[in-house]
């Protein structure tokens, strides 16, 4: 028997760093996704491979270490934080696959977290609903990180795209927004934990300069929400340059991250950022009609991804 469970990465198009500040933020689950298969193994050790990320470590489950056999295993804390929580230690082979490039700022960790949870869940025939299932991951990401909002882990749980209010509940946009993105990613990765520490620090020596750009951002994630149910492109790309500005301001923008949200808007993009919590991975761009130009344009220093949003969220199952 063979347990398989596979969650999305996400984007968020407004409101990462105010969010953790009890703002709004608008974030949705796009078409790359990771991949993770658990089965019983007959070694008497736990393994965890992933070929295409090209690592592979033997775990210890009860006391959450590993042993590294190949490669670097970036995102081997989460996995080794949610088998700690459900499984019962008896040995497994784990194979995970990522189309979601680590450290991107698209949400890789809480993909794999989902993932592994829900086929943990699968592999142990624990009863489970995406309510628990998105909590779980938040607590997973919590313990590994400090800090986490449960933006990421509701968005790669539930899918579609999402509005987090200031009261922390969770709206489902009801329209098709099939607006064309350009993702940049840098090979520098980013530091999640290291990015909202990073800000809360700059926000407690400034709090008079820093406090009123967190709750703009605010008011900026609710105008975005009135463009996206208006579907008025326009509207949308110009709030996404402004909020690129007050990410720069909280200090999270890069020399590498700056070259790819400007080289977008020269390349025909409506509107370029940040996404994610910044200090390197990734950038969006919009940009109807546009795609090939700002996808090979950023391409001459950076990678790209073509991405758009999904209404898939987690997917299970058990292969006998």
């Amino acid at each position: 028997m063979k347990a398989m469970a596979s969650a999305p990465a996400k984007m968020i198009l407004f409101g990462e760093h105010s969010v953790v500040y009890g703002e709004p933020a608008i974030a949705g689950a796009v078409n790359k996704r990771a991949y993770v298969e658990i089965k019983k193994s007959y070694t008497g050790k736990s393994t965890l491979k992933s070929y295409d990320l090209n690592f592979e470590v033997e775990l210890n489950t009860k006391n959450k270490t590993y042993n590294l056999i190949k490669g670097k295993p970036g995102i081997i804390r989460y996995i080794l934080e949610a088998f700690h929580r459900v499984h019962d230690h008896t040995p497994i082979t784990m194979t995970l696959s990522s189309e979601i490039p680590i450290g991107s700022g698209l949400g890789s960790s809480a993909a794999v977290t989902v993932a592994t949870l829900a086929a943990l869940y699968r592999y142990h025939n624990i009863r489970f609903n995406k309510k628990s299932l998105a909590h779980d991951a938040h607590m997973v990401e919590q313990a590994v990180q400090g800090v986490a909002s449960p933006l990421d882990t509701l968005v790669s749980t539930y899918g579609g795209l999402v509005y987090l209010s200031r009261s922390k509940t969770f709206e489902p946009f009801k329209i098709n927004f099939n607006a064309p993105f350009v993702v940049g990613y840098t090979t520098k990765h980013g530091n999640t934990g290291k990015m909202v520490k990073d800000v809360r620090s700059l926000k407690n020596r400034n709090s008079k300069v820093i406090n009123p750009v967190i709750t703009s951002m605010g008011h900026l994630t609710n105008y975005g929400k009135q463009a996206i149910l208006k579907q008025d492109y326009k509207k949308i790309g110009e709030l996404m340059n402004i909020n690129h500005g007050f990410l720069d301001v909280l200090g999270v923008n890069t020399v590498e991250l700056s070259r790819m949200v400007y080289t977008a808007r020269e390349c025909g993009a409506i509107g370029s950022k940040i996404t994610g919590a910044g200090g390197g991975g990734s950038i969006i761009a919009l940009c109807p009609g546009k795609v090939k130009e700002v996808a090979e344009g950023i391409a001459k220093e950076d990678n790209v991804l073509k991405v758009n949003f999904t209404k898939r969220g987690v997917s299970s199952k058990v292969r006998m």
